[in-house]
């Protein structure tokens, strides 16, 4: 790899990383309600993509189907349990999206997977989980259970994607914005009142965030990935990027004070050589995945 372009990667991993902190102040330390801030970034998404909404692939209704899943349903969830989670663990469950995508992969695509990925996905469950547990009790944080689901619906909606042809990253990213503003919108109005003055009151430093998630990060950041995607292999694409849990480990540590204990430790060295595994390992349906993923950026 190119050291221009090693460095155009590892700043996108520092931008991801730096929006996942963003994120965690936007929706706890301003209390600007998360479906709300969903909405309104969509909102913005949208607006700037809608000239790459054509030509949309066929069939209309899959398209719309998965774009919610990996938008407004995967980024709800995870905003909403960003809430009642640090950034730094939050960042270890988001591993699971991984093994998640090859599990179903195996069950409707009829994937392969051999014993070293088999192992991958183990170890990434077994990190996930060690973070997950409450030592006090059999009560897992409800918080990193929303951003498993969140995980859950990205899978979901990759298998789904697997079954669209023809389709450009950039116009799947406008559709995502499209068809995520209005559930997203709807479900803030009815589960989130006075949404609109909390954020009015949070002031610039909401505003300078919505634009930063929208503009720098969704639309910035996710060109300069699919452009290093298209130039280089997915394996080791996959396998870089994994600096961006560990930036938000080391940010979330360093910024908003996330406890670093043995249990956080444990959980992200099994849980990212158990991704690394399954990234070196990797299949057509895992640079699908690349492609699309849109993790917290």
């Amino acid at each position: 790899m190119a050291l221009r372009d090693f460095a155009l990667l590892m700043v996108m991993c520092l931008i991801w990383a730096i929006n996942n902190i963003v994120s965690k102040y936007v929706v706890s330390t301003l209390d600007v309600p998360p479906l709300f801030y969903a909405a309104a970034r969509f909102v913005i998404v949208a607006a700037c993509l809608i000239p790459f909404l054509r030509p949309a692939p066929r069939p209309l209704w899959r398209l719309m189907v998965t774009a919610f899943l990996m938008g407004g349903g995967n980024f709800g969830l995870m905003f909403v349990g960003l809430k009642y989670a640090t950034p730094s663990s939050a960042a270890v469950v988001l591993q699971l999206g991984m093994p998640m995508t090859l599990i179903l992969s195996m069950i409707f695509l009829g994937e392969r997977i051999r014993w070293r990925r088999g192992l991958g996905i183990l170890l990434t469950f077994a990190g996930v989980l060690t973070v997950m547990w409450n030592p006090a009790g059999l009560a897992m944080s409800m918080g990193l259970m929303l951003i498993a689901g969140a995980t859950v619906m990205s899978a979901v909606g990759v298998i789904l994607t697997k079954q669209i042809e023809g389709m450009r990253p950039i116009t799947f990213q406008a559709w995502v914005g499209l068809v995520s503003v209005g559930p997203m919108a709807a479900l803030s109005a009815w589960l989130e009142p006075g949404q609109v003055e909390t954020a009015i009151a949070a002031g610039w430093p909401f505003l300078a965030a919505l634009m930063f998630s929208a503009l720098i990060v969704s639309v910035g950041a996710h060109t300069v990935y699919v452009t290093l995607l298209q130039r280089y292999e997915a394996n080791l694409i996959s396998a870089l990027i994994l600096v961006t849990p560990l930036l938000t480990i080391a940010l979330g540590v360093a910024v908003m004070n996330d406890p670093l204990g043995p249990r956080l430790v444990i959980g992200s060295v099994l849980a990212l050589a158990g991704v690394l595994i399954i990234a070196l390992r990797g299949s057509q349906v895992m640079a699908l995945l690349l492609a699309l993923r849109n993790r917290g950026e």
